[in-house]
């Protein structure tokens, strides 16, 4: 008898010296939701739970290299997409998306870190826009980011449309399937996700947490969304399954003692018990 198809996921990312977000963030997430790691680095970060002390951005070549080893030999179901740096490695990846095309592509359009410390160079959205976006299943920016994403724009979007539900209609503009606004940074006792797709619009609401433990939330999400889709999930049960994983982790964050600063979510929560 044949045994089962592992689900693979290849998280397209920087690496997070502090280990709480980045490509460490999205191995932990992926591995803890079932689903197999393998990881293409775009840049190395030195970085703790205070913030981001430096970043070397990997080659256009290597990060060539990267994708060609595990496409030639692992059969990826999903690629996640993170923190990118600048307008070349973006164009280096899409071209790599669309080489491979690979079956589900889950964009977190990485622009500012939980510290506040700039992630994406400003020039380099647009190319984000152009280049990358056209070609992702989800995209998941916080509502900053989705903000930045429509400045950048202006032209291609409705004035004055302010709620988020528009959001995700202008931001489905670009070309991508479907949009993940995320709602952590509402100021309300409950942070509601919107998702705009073929399905049409829905949301996902959860309690707000009173922790400063928050490091890599975003990551863990979208890597673990990745790792739903690879198990086979559709998009919208795929969201729900991270979206419930990504609050437990962040409910049993304080049980973790790391660093000074915003400490990681607890991605094995369940294995600790």
């Amino acid at each position: 008898m044949s045994q089962p198809n592992t689900p693979i996921v290849l998280s397209v990312a920087g690496s997070d010296s502090g280990g709480g977000a980045g490509i460490q963030a999205d191995i932990k997430a992926i591995s803890a939701t079932g689903s197999y790691a393998c990881t293409v680095i775009t840049a190395l970060t030195a970085q703790n739970t205070r913030g981001v002390t430096g970043v070397m951005p990997v080659t256009g070549e290597f990060i060539e290299q990267q994708f060609e080893a595990v496409f030639s030999d692992i059969a990826v179901d999903a690629v996640k997409i993170g923190m990118l740096g600048d307008a070349d490695t973006i164009r280096t990846v899409a071209a790599a998306i669309r080489k491979y095309q690979p079956k589900h592509v889950v964009l977190d359009p990485v622009m500012v870190a939980t510290s506040g410390d700039v992630l994406l160079a400003a020039d380099a959205t647009d190319t984000l826009i152009r280049e990358l976006i056209p070609l992702a299943d989800v995209i998941t920016p916080n509502l900053p980011e989705a903000q930045a994403l429509l400045a950048a724009r202006p032209e291609l979007n409705t004035a004055g449309a302010e709620d988020t539900a528009a959001h995700c209609e202008q931001l489905l503009g670009y070309g991508c399937k479907s949009v993940l606004i995320k709602g952590g940074h509402q100021a309300a006792d409950t942070s509601t996700d919107f998702w705009l797709g073929s399905e049409g619009l829905r949301t996902y609401s959860s309690q707000r947490i009173d922790t400063k433990n928050t490091h890599g939330t975003g990551c863990t999400l979208s890597a673990s969304i990745a790792s739903f889709l690879a198990q086979g999930y559709p998009m919208a049960d795929a969201i729900q399954q991270a979206k419930d994983y990504i609050q437990a982790a962040i409910e049993h964050a304080d049980e973790l003692h790391i660093g000074e600063g915003s400490g990681p979510v607890h991605h094995f929560y369940r294995q600790a018990r």
